[in-house]
């Protein structure tokens, strides 16, 4: 019987005897949507092992023009009611065949999307976007490894409780801020805890959790490991944490900003460089770049990143909400700087050696991984082959900097931005950008129908 390296991944003859012995019934085939749930079926053990295994398996293609309610949105070139909303395949990647340690005799594997009839990849789906990019990278002699920080709030409500109460007065797990709180962290640890031990035993490894900067908010840190693979896991890891809080009657968000009087809850995503193999380093080096000594590579790798940071912004902040963490004095960075280990600054850089890295601080916890991954990657690649200078580096409070230039302030904005950018198109193809266009757009409208309880509260009788 075959051993994986990593514990809790999967190798085919390894399932094949597990399936054999009933300790594993189910196999999940997932892919992830625009905004970044995993979709797909539950196939019995036997079946995936004998029909699927080599092959595929099919769904409706309007999963990819669709928002998040299910509904079919029209306006897609992608697929519509006149194309008839037909299938795509899903091509299991063997690669993330992993225990699901929080579901009982459960394995799950990631797929990729092809045509139902050609053998050729859905490029507008967000692993697609996100291969792209890795192998271009690749074909440079580059790897580019990361990380994900991801910050959530926790509630002592159920989803259901949440629901039944119009998502109005909730109770966080805590009282207070509880920043790096060990006690109030021993108070959450039944769920955090689980989801700790349940992603370190399902492939995908976790660092540590801490209290952060709200009331019931916690951050959960994963290993690195390069892009596609770490975007697989920040996936898993969403997902999972959502069905562990369940099955303790508790809730907890992924929301940027779920309420306006506490910290919101952000994606710092971290980028290193490496050579093909994946051993060398390539950010160390002997060049002054402000206080540090780092390569060229680095330099250019980090200006490029600056320089198109608000051409792609609404992949790292994709709903109108997402932009009400942008708040001065929150560690939500407000500008585009960069500073030696400066959380004001929405590019803080950290570590020293080999674990020299990026730190950018911009993405929200509401950010698709795949998509946010995909334009960091080709933002920094660009910067490589133009040799883009970053901005020298800035010291100080970045909130109080009038001279930086700042984040796009909402999401209209930013599909400006992302509309108006030929470098975006050149990277990502026309069809890619429209559709991702459309579902911004959708967003925006959709949030633009809506009467909110403040409107009424502050109108009604007043207006």
């Amino acid at each position: 019987m075959g051993v994986a390296a990593l514990r809790g991944m999967l190798d085919v003859e390894t399932l094949k005897q597990m399936v054999a012995d009933d300790r594993i019934e189910t196999v999940l085939a997932v892919f992830p949507d625009m905004y970044g749930r995993l979709l797909g079926k539950r196939i019995t053990g036997r079946f995936f092992v004998n029909d699927v295994l080599d092959g595929a398996v099919h769904a409706c293609d309007y999963l990819l023009a669709c928002d998040m309610e299910m509904d079919p949105v029209p306006g897609y070139e992608f697929t519509s009611w006149a194309a008839g909303y037909g299938d795509f395949r899903l091509v299991p990647d063997l690669q993330t065949l992993r225990l699901a340690t929080w579901l009982d005799k459960t394995a799950i594997v990631l797929c990729d999307l092809y045509d139902e009839e050609a053998d050729n990849l859905i490029e507008v789906a967000p692993r697609t976007v996100l291969r792209r990019q890795v192998k271009q990278a690749a074909d440079k002699g580059y790897v580019v490894m990361g990380g994900s920080e991801l910050e959530l709030y926790l509630f002592k409500d159920s989803y259901e409780d949440a629901a039944r109460k119009e998502y109005m007065n909730l109770e966080p797990a805590g009282r207070y801020i509880e920043d790096y709180h060990i006690f109030q962290g021993t108070k959450e640890e039944s769920v955090i805890g689980a989801i700790r031990r349940h992603m370190d035993n399902s492939g995908v490894p976790v660092e540590f959790s801490k209290g952060e900067w709200g009331p019931g908010q916690q951050e959960i840190n994963l290993r690195y490991a390069d892009f596609l693979e770490v975007a697989d896991r920040h996936t898993l890891y969403k997902h999972a944490a959502k069905e562990i809080a369940w099955q303790q009657g508790c809730a907890l968000t992924f929301m940027a900003k779920w309420d306006a009087r506490y910290a919101g809850s952000g994606l710092h995503l971290h980028a290193s460089l490496w050579d093909e193999t994946g051993t060398k380093p390539l950010f160390p080096g002997n060049e002054e770049v402000g206080p540090l000594h780092a390569s060229s590579l680095f330099r250019w790798f980090l200006g490029g990143w600056m320089a198109h940071l608000r051409e792609f912004f609404a992949f790292y902040a994709p709903y109108p909400t997402s932009y009400k963490r942008y708040v001065a004095d929150s560690f939500a960075p407000i500008r585009i700087a960069w500073s030696h280990d400066n959380r004001t600054a929405g590019f803080r850089i950290v570590g020293h050696g080999s674990s020299l890295r990026i730190e950018c601080r911009t993405p929200g916890a509401d950010a698709n991984p795949y998509l946010a991954f995909a334009l960091t990657l080709a933002a920094g690649m660009d910067g490589i082959e133009k040799q883009t200078e970053p901005p020298p580096v800035f010291t100080g409070d970045s909130y109080l900097s009038r001279d930086l230039p700042q984040t796009p302030h909402s999401l209209n904005e930013a599909v400006r931005e992302l509309e108006m950018s030929a470098w975006v198109r050149e990277v990502l193809g026309d069809a890619v950008v429209n559709h991702y266009l459309h579902f911004f757009r959708t967003e925006q409208r959709k949030f633009d129908e809506v009467v909110t309880n403040w409107e009424r509260a502050r109108y009604f009788e007043r207006a």
